[in-house]
């Protein structure tokens, strides 16, 4: 049966809903680039589409917020605003780097490092949840061949990001600071300009 297994996307649109019980929030992340795709979409379909910072690192030298990845709003709706419940996602062929890969994710192991999982609230993963538990990497390209390769690239950029803010670290263009106090954050968030970081 393992040698079977592909996946197969139910369309029960549990991607796309708000998770509001159990650990954790759903979070939908999608790079600057991304943002001004979907708010344009957003603006000829009158979509309410908004967004809030997602992976940021504070650059004490400029003193400046360096935005990675934002993340979809999904109140008050509950779900994605592109969500149709006629036909699930309305952008499928222009949907988020981290649609595309679904139910493959980045799981965010410190701040510098990611590594892809397989998200356990997608119904069909879900079901077989017994099949995929301590898989290979080998076996998880084959039951997700349409979907590895996307996460790869979700996975790559992120990297190259990280990477960016390595060198110019390096180079003394950014600091960021590795100890800062939970207050020090909040304040730097409301007082400190914002930079995009893009690749």
């Amino acid at each position: 049966m393992m040698k079977d297994l592909k996946y197969n996307c139910m369309k029960c649109g549990i991607c796309c809903f708000e998770i509001v019980e159990g650990p954790g929030v759903k979070r939908i992340p999608i790079y600057p680039e991304e943002v001004d795709k979907l708010i344009e979409i957003a603006k000829k379909r009158d979509l309410n589409f908004t967004v809030v910072e997602d992976v940021v690192f504070p650059d004490i030298l400029n003193k400046k917020i360096l935005i990675l990845t934002y993340k979809i709003i999904l109140a008050p709706l509950g779900h994605c605003p592109f969500y149709s419940e006629n036909k699930g996602c309305a952008i499928h062929d222009e949907k988020p780097l981290a649609c595309q890969a679904y139910p493959l994710a980045l799981k965010q192991v410190d701040a510098f490092n990611f590594q892809i999982s397989i998200d356990p609230l997608c119904n069909w993963t879900l079901s077989k949840y017994d099949l995929l538990n301590n898989i290979d990497l080998i076996k998880l390209k084959e039951i997700f061949e349409d979907e590895y390769p996307k996460a790869e690239v979700f996975y790559l950029k992120n990297k190259k990001l990280m990477l960016k803010i390595r060198k110019m670290e390096v180079k003394n263009k950014i600091k960021i600071t590795r100890q800062i106090s939970l207050d020090e954050f909040n304040k730097a968030l409301e007082e400190w300009e914002r930079e995009e970081i893009k690749i």
